[in-house]
Protein backbone atom coordinates (compact mmCIF):
# COMPACT_ATOMS: atom_id res chain seq x y z
CA UNK A 1 0.00 0.00 0.00
CA UNK A 2 1.33 3.26 -0.98
CA UNK A 3 0.74 6.89 0.93
CA UNK A 4 2.26 9.78 -0.76
CA UNK A 5 2.37 13.24 1.13
CA UNK A 6 4.13 16.38 0.93
CA UNK A 7 4.96 18.14 4.13
CA UNK A 8 6.05 21.53 2.12
CA UNK A 9 8.23 24.42 2.60
CA UNK A 10 8.95 26.53 5.54
CA UNK A 11 10.83 28.98 7.11
CA UNK A 12 11.69 28.27 11.06
CA UNK A 13 13.14 31.67 11.97
CA UNK A 14 14.51 32.40 8.67
CA UNK A 15 16.06 28.80 8.08
CA UNK A 16 14.48 26.73 4.59
CA UNK A 17 13.21 23.62 6.13
CA UNK A 18 11.67 21.55 3.84
CA UNK A 19 10.35 17.57 3.90
CA UNK A 20 8.25 15.02 1.37
CA UNK A 21 7.38 11.91 1.61
CA UNK A 22 6.62 8.45 0.40
CA UNK A 23 6.09 4.82 1.47
CA UNK A 24 5.19 1.25 1.55
CA UNK A 25 3.19 -0.37 4.66
CA UNK A 26 4.63 -4.16 6.11
CA UNK A 27 1.63 -6.05 7.05
CA UNK A 28 1.28 -6.65 10.76
CA UNK A 29 -0.53 -3.83 13.02
CA UNK A 30 0.20 -3.06 16.33
CA UNK A 31 -2.52 -3.68 19.10
CA UNK A 32 -3.45 -1.01 21.33
CA UNK A 33 -5.02 -3.89 23.87
CA UNK A 34 -1.53 -4.03 25.44
CA UNK A 35 0.88 -2.12 26.75
CA UNK A 36 3.47 -4.57 24.44
CA UNK A 37 5.32 -2.70 21.50
CA UNK A 38 5.29 -4.54 18.37
CA UNK A 39 8.27 -3.42 16.85
CA UNK A 40 7.16 -5.40 13.68
CA UNK A 41 4.36 -2.98 12.89
CA UNK A 42 5.84 -0.61 11.15
CA UNK A 43 4.97 1.46 7.72
CA UNK A 44 8.36 1.85 5.95
CA UNK A 45 8.51 5.45 4.80
CA UNK A 46 10.80 7.67 2.83
CA UNK A 47 11.24 11.13 3.70
CA UNK A 48 13.19 14.48 1.92
CA UNK A 49 14.56 16.97 4.34
CA UNK A 50 16.64 20.04 4.35
CA UNK A 51 18.75 20.92 7.28
CA UNK A 52 19.30 24.59 8.28
CA UNK A 53 22.65 24.64 6.31
CA UNK A 54 20.00 23.85 3.38
CA UNK A 55 21.79 20.32 2.83
CA UNK A 56 18.53 17.69 1.54
CA UNK A 57 18.46 14.37 3.07
CA UNK A 58 16.56 11.37 2.29
CA UNK A 59 15.77 9.68 4.97
CA UNK A 60 14.19 5.97 4.92
CA UNK A 61 12.00 5.45 8.11
CA UNK A 62 9.92 2.84 10.18
CA UNK A 63 6.41 4.60 11.13
CA UNK A 64 4.45 3.25 14.06
CA UNK A 65 1.17 4.62 13.83
CA UNK A 66 -1.25 5.77 17.13
CA UNK A 67 -0.31 3.01 20.12
CA UNK A 68 -2.27 3.54 22.83
CA UNK A 69 0.13 3.82 25.65
CA UNK A 70 -2.79 3.34 28.80
CA UNK A 71 -4.66 -0.07 29.63
CA UNK A 72 -7.48 2.42 30.89
CA UNK A 73 -7.57 4.64 28.27
CA UNK A 74 -10.43 7.70 28.89
CA UNK A 75 -10.04 8.66 25.63
CA UNK A 76 -7.07 6.69 23.52
CA UNK A 77 -8.10 9.59 20.59
CA UNK A 78 -5.81 11.56 22.74
CA UNK A 79 -4.05 8.91 25.14
CA UNK A 80 -1.49 7.39 22.21
CA UNK A 81 1.43 8.35 20.37
CA UNK A 82 3.88 7.82 17.12
CA UNK A 83 7.19 6.30 16.77
CA UNK A 84 9.63 6.86 13.92
CA UNK A 85 12.67 5.55 13.77
CA UNK A 86 15.37 6.21 10.67
CA UNK A 87 16.87 2.84 8.89
CA UNK A 88 18.90 4.81 6.21
CA UNK A 89 19.85 8.56 5.48
CA UNK A 90 21.04 9.26 2.20
CA UNK A 91 21.38 5.66 1.28
CA UNK A 92 23.40 4.84 4.26
CA UNK A 93 22.35 2.47 6.77
CA UNK A 94 21.43 4.18 10.51
CA UNK A 95 20.95 1.84 13.52
CA UNK A 96 19.05 3.45 15.85
CA UNK A 97 18.37 0.74 18.46
CA UNK A 98 20.95 2.99 20.95
CA UNK A 99 19.96 6.47 19.75
CA UNK A 100 18.46 9.37 21.39
CA UNK A 101 14.71 9.65 21.55
CA UNK A 102 13.12 12.99 21.21
CA UNK A 103 9.74 12.94 22.94
CA UNK A 104 8.02 15.62 21.43
CA UNK A 105 4.21 17.23 22.29
CA UNK A 106 2.29 19.14 20.17
CA UNK A 107 0.10 20.88 23.16
CA UNK A 108 -0.32 24.40 22.99
CA UNK A 109 -2.98 26.25 25.38
CA UNK A 110 -3.55 23.51 27.33
CA UNK A 111 -5.98 22.22 24.90
CA UNK A 112 -6.20 18.06 23.78
CA UNK A 113 -3.16 17.34 21.12
CA UNK A 114 -4.15 13.79 19.13
CA UNK A 115 -1.75 11.49 16.98
CA UNK A 116 -4.87 9.26 16.18
CA UNK A 117 -4.56 10.06 12.58
CA UNK A 118 -0.95 10.66 11.96
CA UNK A 119 0.36 9.31 9.15
CA UNK A 120 3.89 10.58 9.02
CA UNK A 121 6.76 12.05 11.57
CA UNK A 122 5.34 15.34 12.70
CA UNK A 123 1.94 14.33 12.86
CA UNK A 124 0.77 15.70 16.08
CA UNK A 125 -1.91 18.03 16.41
CA UNK A 126 -3.09 20.42 18.81
CA UNK A 127 -7.40 21.00 19.03
CA UNK A 128 -6.59 25.02 19.27
CA UNK A 129 -10.20 25.79 17.49
CA UNK A 130 -8.84 27.13 13.98
CA UNK A 131 -6.13 29.01 15.86
CA UNK A 132 -2.86 30.11 13.56
CA UNK A 133 0.07 28.72 13.38
CA UNK A 134 3.00 30.67 15.50
CA UNK A 135 6.18 32.00 13.84
CA UNK A 136 8.48 28.97 13.05
CA UNK A 137 6.14 26.65 12.46
CA UNK A 138 6.39 24.53 9.51
CA UNK A 139 3.31 24.69 6.90
CA UNK A 140 2.20 21.25 6.84
CA UNK A 141 2.54 17.55 8.28
CA UNK A 142 0.31 14.46 8.52
CA UNK A 143 -3.02 15.96 10.15
CA UNK A 144 -4.09 14.82 13.35
CA UNK A 145 -8.15 14.73 14.19
CA UNK A 146 -9.68 16.00 17.56
CA UNK A 147 -13.17 14.75 18.17
CA UNK A 148 -15.79 17.12 18.45
CA UNK A 149 -16.18 17.28 21.65
CA UNK A 150 -12.72 18.49 21.75
CA UNK A 151 -12.88 21.76 19.90
CA UNK A 152 -12.07 24.78 21.41
CA UNK A 153 -16.06 26.88 20.95
CA UNK A 154 -16.22 30.41 20.17
CA UNK A 155 -17.13 30.70 23.80
CA UNK A 156 -14.56 28.86 25.75
CA UNK A 157 -12.13 30.61 28.09
CA UNK A 158 -9.25 31.47 26.00
CA UNK A 159 -10.93 31.88 22.85
CA UNK A 160 -10.74 36.30 23.15
CA UNK A 161 -6.91 35.21 22.70
CA UNK A 162 -6.47 35.25 26.11
CA UNK A 163 -4.70 32.30 25.30
CA UNK A 164 -1.50 30.78 24.42
CA UNK A 165 -0.25 29.13 20.80
CA UNK A 166 -0.05 26.05 19.56
CA UNK A 167 2.43 23.45 19.96
CA UNK A 168 3.65 23.54 16.66
CA UNK A 169 6.65 26.19 16.53
CA UNK A 170 9.00 23.45 17.30
CA UNK A 171 7.88 20.41 15.18
CA UNK A 172 10.78 21.41 12.99
CA UNK A 173 12.67 19.40 15.93
CA UNK A 174 11.07 16.16 14.87
CA UNK A 175 12.38 16.27 11.08
CA UNK A 176 15.80 17.60 11.69
CA UNK A 177 16.27 14.90 14.92
CA UNK A 178 15.14 12.27 12.29
CA UNK A 179 17.66 13.44 9.57
CA UNK A 180 19.99 13.08 12.59
CA UNK A 181 19.66 9.46 13.31
CA UNK A 182 17.11 10.11 16.60
CA UNK A 183 14.12 8.38 17.25
CA UNK A 184 11.03 10.85 17.13
CA UNK A 185 8.21 9.75 19.42
CA UNK A 186 4.91 12.06 19.16
CA UNK A 187 2.39 11.64 22.15
CA UNK A 188 -1.11 13.07 22.57
CA UNK A 189 -2.33 14.12 25.09
CA UNK A 190 -6.17 15.05 26.45
CA UNK A 191 -6.85 19.20 27.35
CA UNK A 192 -9.28 21.31 29.23
CA UNK A 193 -11.71 21.93 26.43
CA UNK A 194 -12.34 17.97 26.27
CA UNK A 195 -16.01 17.29 27.80
CA UNK A 196 -18.23 13.77 27.69
CA UNK A 197 -21.90 13.28 27.10
CA UNK A 198 -22.77 14.24 30.15
CA UNK A 199 -21.00 17.62 30.15
CA UNK A 200 -18.27 16.71 32.36
CA UNK A 201 -14.69 17.91 31.67
CA UNK A 202 -12.35 15.42 31.31
CA UNK A 203 -9.09 16.73 30.64
CA UNK A 204 -8.79 19.55 32.63
CA UNK A 205 -5.70 19.66 35.22
CA UNK A 206 -3.38 17.25 35.74
CA UNK A 207 -4.63 15.18 32.69
CA UNK A 208 -1.48 16.56 30.46
CA UNK A 209 0.90 15.97 32.66
CA UNK A 210 -0.28 12.57 33.69
CA UNK A 211 -1.20 11.10 29.98
CA UNK A 212 2.52 12.31 29.43
CA UNK A 213 4.02 10.89 32.38
CA UNK A 214 1.73 7.37 30.92
CA UNK A 215 3.17 7.84 27.76
CA UNK A 216 6.80 8.00 29.02
CA UNK A 217 6.06 4.77 30.87
CA UNK A 218 5.29 3.02 28.55
CA UNK A 219 8.21 3.76 26.54
CA UNK A 220 10.66 2.84 28.98
CA UNK A 221 8.56 -0.23 29.85
CA UNK A 222 9.61 -1.24 26.31
CA UNK A 223 13.20 -1.21 26.43
CA UNK A 224 14.75 -3.23 23.97
CA UNK A 225 11.42 -3.49 21.78
CA UNK A 226 10.87 0.08 21.26
CA UNK A 227 13.50 1.81 19.29
CA UNK A 228 16.13 4.04 21.11
CA UNK A 229 17.70 4.67 23.97
CA UNK A 230 14.52 4.82 26.86
CA UNK A 231 17.56 6.04 28.81
CA UNK A 232 18.15 8.90 26.98
CA UNK A 233 14.50 10.74 26.29
CA UNK A 234 14.97 14.19 25.57
CA UNK A 235 11.66 16.14 26.25
CA UNK A 236 10.46 19.16 23.86
CA UNK A 237 7.18 21.50 23.78
CA UNK A 238 6.23 24.73 22.93
CA UNK A 239 3.84 27.59 25.35
CA UNK A 240 1.58 25.31 27.46
CA UNK A 241 3.54 22.43 25.65
CA UNK A 242 6.92 23.72 26.86
CA UNK A 243 5.27 24.18 30.66
CA UNK A 244 4.46 20.61 30.41
CA UNK A 245 7.94 19.73 29.03
CA UNK A 246 9.60 21.63 31.95
CA UNK A 247 7.32 19.76 34.11
CA UNK A 248 7.87 16.54 32.67
CA UNK A 249 11.86 17.17 33.30
CA UNK A 250 11.37 18.40 36.89
CA UNK A 251 9.18 16.03 37.97
CA UNK A 252 10.33 12.87 37.36
CA UNK A 253 9.23 9.73 39.22
CA UNK A 254 7.36 11.81 41.53
CA UNK A 255 4.82 10.13 44.06
CA UNK A 256 2.24 12.64 43.63
CA UNK A 257 1.46 11.37 40.21
CA UNK A 258 0.64 7.50 41.42
CA UNK A 259 -2.69 7.78 41.65
CA UNK A 260 -3.69 8.97 38.71
CA UNK A 261 -1.38 6.78 36.59
CA UNK A 262 -2.37 3.87 38.33
CA UNK A 263 -6.35 4.39 37.34
CA UNK A 264 -5.31 4.81 33.86
CA UNK A 265 -3.27 1.71 34.24
CA UNK A 266 -0.07 3.00 32.95
CA UNK A 267 3.36 0.88 32.93
CA UNK A 268 4.71 0.00 35.63
CA UNK A 269 8.14 2.05 35.23
CA UNK A 270 9.77 4.92 35.55
CA UNK A 271 8.93 8.25 33.72
CA UNK A 272 11.66 10.32 34.63
CA UNK A 273 13.58 11.74 31.42
CA UNK A 274 16.83 12.11 30.75
CA UNK A 275 17.08 16.38 29.45
CA UNK A 276 14.52 19.04 28.48
CA UNK A 277 13.56 20.98 25.58
CA UNK A 278 11.46 24.13 26.74
CA UNK A 279 9.96 27.16 24.32
CA UNK A 280 8.39 30.23 25.80
CA UNK A 281 6.82 27.66 29.09
CA UNK A 282 3.78 29.29 30.07
CA UNK A 283 4.40 28.08 33.38
CA UNK A 284 4.32 28.96 37.19
CA UNK A 285 0.78 29.62 36.85
CA UNK A 286 -0.21 30.95 40.42
CA UNK A 287 2.05 33.43 40.09
CA UNK A 288 1.77 34.52 36.48
CA UNK A 289 -0.30 37.40 37.02
CA UNK A 290 2.10 38.84 39.30
CA UNK A 291 5.24 38.18 36.99
CA UNK A 292 3.42 39.37 34.26
CA UNK A 293 2.16 42.57 35.60
CA UNK A 294 6.41 42.88 36.86
CA UNK A 295 7.21 43.26 33.47
CA UNK A 296 4.46 44.30 31.18
CA UNK A 297 2.61 46.32 33.80
CA UNK A 298 3.35 49.63 32.46
CA UNK A 299 2.50 48.66 28.86
CA UNK A 300 -0.48 49.76 26.89
CA UNK A 301 -2.91 47.11 25.41
CA UNK A 302 -3.13 47.07 21.46
CA UNK A 303 -5.62 49.37 21.90
CA UNK A 304 -3.64 51.49 23.16
CA UNK A 305 -5.07 51.77 26.82
CA UNK A 306 -3.69 50.79 30.17
CA UNK A 307 -4.64 48.49 32.36
CA UNK A 308 -6.27 48.69 35.62
CA UNK A 309 -3.29 50.37 37.48
CA UNK A 310 -4.34 49.78 40.89
CA UNK A 311 -5.09 45.63 40.02
CA UNK A 312 -1.28 46.03 38.40
CA UNK A 313 -0.03 47.35 41.39
CA UNK A 314 -1.42 45.00 43.65
CA UNK A 315 0.11 42.08 41.75
CA UNK A 316 3.81 43.51 41.37
CA UNK A 317 2.88 43.59 45.43
CA UNK A 318 2.47 39.78 45.46
CA UNK A 319 5.28 39.06 42.63
CA UNK A 320 7.68 41.04 44.97
CA UNK A 321 6.88 38.56 47.70
CA UNK A 322 7.33 35.82 45.68
CA UNK A 323 10.29 36.60 43.79
CA UNK A 324 11.80 36.97 47.38
CA UNK A 325 10.91 33.66 48.93
CA UNK A 326 12.49 31.80 46.16
CA UNK A 327 16.13 32.94 46.89
CA UNK A 328 17.61 32.87 43.77
CA UNK A 329 20.76 33.67 42.65
CA UNK A 330 21.71 34.42 39.15
CA UNK A 331 23.76 33.15 36.71
CA UNK A 332 26.92 34.62 35.74
CA UNK A 333 27.29 35.21 39.33
CA UNK A 334 25.03 38.08 39.52
CA UNK A 335 23.69 37.15 43.22
CA UNK A 336 20.57 37.29 44.72
CA UNK A 337 17.66 38.04 42.45
CA UNK A 338 14.41 40.36 44.07
CA UNK A 339 12.06 42.46 42.22
CA UNK A 340 14.09 45.68 42.65
CA UNK A 341 16.72 44.41 40.50
CA UNK A 342 15.40 41.69 38.28
CA UNK A 343 15.38 44.48 35.22
CA UNK A 344 18.84 44.58 35.61
CA UNK A 345 19.24 41.13 35.42
CA UNK A 346 17.28 40.63 32.70
CA UNK A 347 19.09 43.13 30.48
CA UNK A 348 22.32 41.93 31.60
CA UNK A 349 22.28 38.34 31.57
CA UNK A 350 19.55 37.77 28.31
CA UNK A 351 18.37 41.18 26.55
CA UNK A 352 21.61 42.86 25.86
CA UNK A 353 23.40 39.86 25.10
CA UNK A 354 20.72 38.81 22.43
CA UNK A 355 20.60 42.04 20.89
CA UNK A 356 24.17 41.86 20.91
CA UNK A 357 24.16 38.17 18.52
CA UNK A 358 21.41 39.62 16.36
CA UNK A 359 23.04 42.97 15.05
CA UNK A 360 26.62 40.78 14.98
CA UNK A 361 25.05 39.08 12.63
CA UNK A 362 23.84 41.66 10.60
CA UNK A 363 25.51 43.20 7.70
CA UNK A 364 27.11 46.76 8.38
CA UNK A 365 25.02 48.09 6.13
CA UNK A 366 21.60 46.47 7.49
CA UNK A 367 23.07 46.90 11.05
CA UNK A 368 23.53 50.80 10.96
CA UNK A 369 19.76 50.44 9.37
CA UNK A 370 18.26 48.98 12.41
CA UNK A 371 20.53 51.25 14.90
CA UNK A 372 18.83 54.41 12.94
CA UNK A 373 15.65 52.96 13.70
CA UNK A 374 15.98 51.96 17.04
CA UNK A 375 18.10 54.74 19.08
CA UNK A 376 17.61 53.32 22.28
CA UNK A 377 20.20 51.08 21.54
CA UNK A 378 23.80 52.14 22.02
CA UNK A 379 26.33 49.81 19.32
CA UNK A 380 29.87 50.40 20.89
CA UNK A 381 32.72 47.62 20.90
CA UNK A 382 30.07 45.39 19.18
CA UNK A 383 28.12 45.32 22.00
CA UNK A 384 24.62 46.56 22.48
CA UNK A 385 23.34 48.29 25.49
CA UNK A 386 20.16 50.10 26.72
CA UNK A 387 17.91 50.22 29.67
CA UNK A 388 14.90 48.43 30.99
CA UNK A 389 12.29 51.07 30.26
CA UNK A 390 13.95 51.67 26.74
CA UNK A 391 13.26 47.75 25.82
CA UNK A 392 9.57 48.05 27.18
CA UNK A 393 9.09 50.79 25.13
CA UNK A 394 10.26 48.85 21.87
CA UNK A 395 8.97 45.62 22.58
CA UNK A 396 5.23 47.88 22.86
CA UNK A 397 1.64 46.38 23.60
CA UNK A 398 1.22 43.64 25.64
CA UNK A 399 -0.73 40.98 24.37
CA UNK A 400 -3.12 40.41 27.82
CA UNK A 401 -5.36 42.47 30.04
CA UNK A 402 -4.83 42.42 33.83
CA UNK A 403 -5.02 39.83 35.19
CA UNK A 404 -3.59 38.04 32.64
CA UNK A 405 -4.16 34.14 33.73
CA UNK A 406 -6.58 34.06 36.35
CA UNK A 407 -9.04 36.45 34.95
CA UNK A 408 -11.84 37.91 37.44
CA UNK A 409 -14.75 37.46 34.83
CA UNK A 410 -13.19 33.61 34.58
CA UNK A 411 -12.27 34.23 30.62
CA UNK A 412 -8.94 32.90 30.71
CA UNK A 413 -8.28 29.76 29.15
CA UNK A 414 -5.98 28.92 32.39
CA UNK A 415 -9.48 29.18 34.44
CA UNK A 416 -11.25 26.65 32.35
CA UNK A 417 -7.57 24.60 33.19
CA UNK A 418 -8.80 24.33 36.54
CA UNK A 419 -12.27 23.63 35.71
CA UNK A 420 -13.82 20.52 36.84
CA UNK A 421 -16.94 18.11 36.78
CA UNK A 422 -19.21 19.87 34.55
CA UNK A 423 -17.85 23.78 36.32
CA UNK A 424 -15.98 25.33 32.80
CA UNK A 425 -13.97 27.28 34.96
CA UNK A 426 -12.76 28.41 38.37
CA UNK A 427 -10.42 30.87 40.15
CA UNK A 428 -6.85 29.02 41.11
CA UNK A 429 -4.97 32.12 43.18
CA UNK A 430 -6.84 34.23 46.07
CA UNK A 431 -6.22 37.43 44.45
CA UNK A 432 -8.54 36.09 41.32
CA UNK A 433 -11.42 34.68 43.65
CA UNK A 434 -11.46 37.68 45.69
CA UNK A 435 -11.88 39.90 43.22
CA UNK A 436 -14.20 37.97 41.24
CA UNK A 437 -16.49 39.51 38.79
CA UNK A 438 -19.11 36.77 37.81
CA UNK A 439 -20.90 36.32 40.98
CA UNK A 440 -20.00 31.93 40.62
CA UNK A 441 -17.43 32.04 42.85
CA UNK A 442 -17.17 32.12 46.56
CA UNK A 443 -14.56 34.23 46.99
CA UNK A 444 -12.14 31.71 47.82
CA UNK A 445 -9.95 29.17 46.15
CA UNK A 446 -11.56 25.97 46.04
CA UNK A 447 -9.86 23.52 48.79
CA UNK A 448 -8.62 21.35 45.46
CA UNK A 449 -6.76 23.58 43.51
CA UNK A 450 -3.93 24.02 45.82
CA UNK A 451 -3.23 20.11 45.10
CA UNK A 452 -3.65 20.64 41.68
CA UNK A 453 -1.66 23.92 41.22
CA UNK A 454 1.61 21.45 43.11
CA UNK A 455 0.81 19.11 39.76
CA UNK A 456 1.08 21.53 37.74
CA UNK A 457 4.23 23.46 38.19
CA UNK A 458 7.71 22.66 38.09
CA UNK A 459 9.11 24.91 40.49
CA UNK A 460 7.29 22.82 43.28
CA UNK A 461 9.30 20.02 41.99
CA UNK A 462 12.93 22.59 42.14
CA UNK A 463 11.95 24.40 45.13
CA UNK A 464 9.14 22.98 47.79
CA UNK A 465 10.06 19.68 47.53
CA UNK A 466 13.38 19.23 45.30
CA UNK A 467 13.29 16.08 43.23
CA UNK A 468 16.29 14.42 42.59
CA UNK A 469 14.97 12.32 39.45
CA UNK A 470 14.49 15.41 37.63
CA UNK A 471 16.24 16.21 34.25
CA UNK A 472 19.42 17.49 34.70
CA UNK A 473 19.94 19.11 31.04
CA UNK A 474 17.60 22.08 30.14
CA UNK A 475 17.30 23.50 26.84
CA UNK A 476 15.07 27.07 27.56
CA UNK A 477 13.78 29.22 24.63
CA UNK A 478 12.15 32.50 24.08
CA UNK A 479 11.35 35.59 22.25
CA UNK A 480 12.10 38.87 23.54
CA UNK A 481 8.49 40.20 22.16
CA UNK A 482 6.88 37.49 23.61
CA UNK A 483 4.60 38.89 26.27
CA UNK A 484 2.26 36.01 26.67
CA UNK A 485 3.48 35.79 29.61
CA UNK A 486 6.63 37.15 31.48
CA UNK A 487 9.91 36.82 30.49
CA UNK A 488 10.76 36.24 34.25
CA UNK A 489 9.11 32.66 34.38
CA UNK A 490 11.45 30.97 31.90
CA UNK A 491 14.42 33.18 33.63
CA UNK A 492 13.36 32.19 37.17
CA UNK A 493 13.20 28.20 35.90
CA UNK A 494 16.92 28.67 34.58
CA UNK A 495 18.18 30.22 37.59
CA UNK A 496 16.74 27.75 40.11
CA UNK A 497 18.14 25.16 37.66
CA UNK A 498 21.40 26.48 37.61
CA UNK A 499 20.90 26.74 41.69
CA UNK A 500 20.63 23.61 41.59
CA UNK A 501 23.66 22.67 39.45
CA UNK A 502 21.99 21.96 36.26
CA UNK A 503 23.18 21.95 32.95
CA UNK A 504 21.22 25.02 31.47
CA UNK A 505 21.38 26.53 28.04
CA UNK A 506 19.02 29.19 28.28
CA UNK A 507 19.05 32.24 25.80
CA UNK A 508 16.41 34.84 24.29
CA UNK A 509 15.52 35.67 20.62
CA UNK A 510 15.66 38.76 19.60
CA UNK A 511 12.41 40.80 18.61
CA UNK A 512 11.28 37.51 18.63
CA UNK A 513 7.24 36.63 19.67
CA UNK A 514 5.68 33.76 21.06
CA UNK A 515 6.73 30.62 20.09
CA UNK A 516 9.87 31.17 18.00
CA UNK A 517 12.37 28.65 16.89
CA UNK A 518 15.20 30.17 15.29
CA UNK A 519 18.01 27.79 16.23
CA UNK A 520 16.75 24.28 15.83
CA UNK A 521 19.93 23.03 13.99
CA UNK A 522 21.70 23.86 17.42
CA UNK A 523 18.81 22.19 19.56
CA UNK A 524 19.79 18.92 17.54
CA UNK A 525 23.34 19.34 18.36
CA UNK A 526 22.86 20.08 21.70
CA UNK A 527 20.88 17.03 22.15
CA UNK A 528 24.06 14.71 20.62
CA UNK A 529 26.36 16.78 23.08
CA UNK A 530 24.62 16.10 26.55
CA UNK A 531 22.98 12.35 25.34
CA UNK A 532 27.14 11.37 24.28
CA UNK A 533 25.56 10.02 21.14
CA UNK A 534 27.46 9.98 17.89
CA UNK A 535 25.60 7.53 15.10
CA UNK A 536 26.28 4.76 14.02
CA UNK A 537 26.07 4.15 9.92
CA UNK A 538 27.03 1.53 7.76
Amino acid sequence: MGIGATAGVAAVGGIALSANASSDSKSSSSSSDTLVFDPDAYTKLTKSITDTAGTKHTVVYHFWKAITYVANPVDATYQSLIVSSPVSIDGRAVDASNAPILFANSIGGYLPASVATATEVGGGGSAMGGGAAPSGAPSSSASASASASASASASAPGANGNTNATGGATSSNQLLALAAGYVVIEPGARGRTLKNSGGEYYGTAPTAIVDLKAAVRYVRSNKGRIPGDVERIVSAGTSAGGALSSLLGASGDSPIYDTYLKALGAADASDAIFATGAWCPITDLEHADGAYEWNWGANDLSTGKLVDQTVSKALRARFAEYQAGLKLRGLGGFGPLNARNLDAYMVEQYLEPSATTYLAALSDSARATYLKANTFITWSGGKATFTWADFLTHVGARKKDAPAFDAFDLSAGENNEFGTGTTLARHFTAYGAQNDSTGLSSKRVPSDIPAKLDLMNPMYHLVEKVNPNRSKHWWIRLGTKDSDTSLTVAANLAARLDNLGDDVNHLYYWDEGHGSNTDPGDFITWIARVTGHQAKRR
